[in-house]
């Protein structure tokens, strides 16, 4: 069955922070949608609809570092229109428009945390909850939000060695929610996962993809995960041909594409827009095997 989509904005508090952070939620509706504007996208939604009838469930998107929820919207969207509740959190500091914590450890540790209280936040929405499936939570990370994705899922992060005086890794102290039960990883960073043992307590499955062309985090971040986790069986891995580390961003629009702006790029003769319906289907196939 396909849905409308609702929408609703929400702000998640931080109580470590003293602040609060923006929770967007894409959900099935049986209202009319509307077109409506977020900042350069359009999407059809129907602002502040109820949920529709029966349970559906969550799943949160990771943004990477120094970027914007916005930029999955089509999955989002997708994964809605289809029977799930699917929250986009933008973590502080480190965004498009606030990147302070840009390569610092309080971000690594403060990612994970970010998650789990927007989770918590949902679970708490009164327009929400009782439509919330109980059973568990999927989780979808991009490039940093891979590795936070995976650090929530049980990982145990460290520092690496350079970046610690002595030259020796220093583990990050990060939140574990049990609450998560699959995952999906998108050209994921996962150095701060390499130590003995660091993915040893990961055991959800996990479908993951790497870009052929990836410049940022090419496929080794990948093999630290095949190699680290306990039951690498459990993990679909997908090395996408000729992709880029932003061909899994949302196709942007035409106004937005220009080498002047990196993450509208791909290598020369990839397909983003062809390539996104196929992984729209897949991750949605993933969800309804593992959620």
């Amino acid at each position: 069955m396909s849905y409308s989509v609702g929408y609703r904005a929400l702000e998640v508090a931080d109580p470590e922070l003293d602040l609060g952070f923006p929770v967007v939620v894409l959900y099935p509706t049986t209202t009319p949608a509307t077109t409506e504007t977020f900042g350069f996208y359009k999407l059809e939604v129907a602002r502040e609809a109820p949920v529709a009838a029966g349970t559906f469930p969550l799943v949160l998107i990771s943004h990477g570092t120094g970027s914007s929820p916005w930029v999955y919207r089509t999955l989002a969207y997708y994964l809605a229109q289809h029977g799930f509740v699917v929250g986009l959190p933008e973590h502080p500091f480190n965004n498009r428009d606030n990147n302070t914590w840009a390569n610092t450890p309080q971000n690594l540790v403060a990612r994970p945390r970010h998650l789990q209280l927007a989770i918590d936040a949902l679970f708490a929405q009164p327009a929400i909850v009782a439509s919330l499936k109980a059973e568990g939570v999927g989780i979808i990370g991009h490039s940093l939000g891979g590795y936070t994705a995976l650090a929530l899922a049980g990982g145990s992060p460290a520092s690496l060695p350079h970046d610690t005086p002595g030259g020796q890794a220093q583990p990050f102290d990060t939140v574990i929610d049990e609450r998560v039960k699959a995952i999906v990883l998108l050209a994921p960073a996962t150095p701060w996962l390499m130590g003995e043992g660091a993915l040893r307590n990961v055991h959800v499955p996990m479908l993951m993809y790497s870009g052929e062309k990836d410049e940022h985090t090419p496929i080794g971040h990948a093999y630290i995960v095949l190699r680290g986790v306990p039951e690498p069986s459990r993990i679909e891995h997908q090395v996408v041909p000729n992709a880029g580390h932003y061909s899994f961003l949302s196709p942007f629009p035409a106004a937005r594409v220009s080498p002047a702006f990196p993450p509208s790029q791909d290598p020369p003769g990839f397909n983003r827009a062809r390539f996104h319906e196929q992984l729209n289907a897949e991750v949605l196939a993933f969800f309804r095997r593992t959620l």
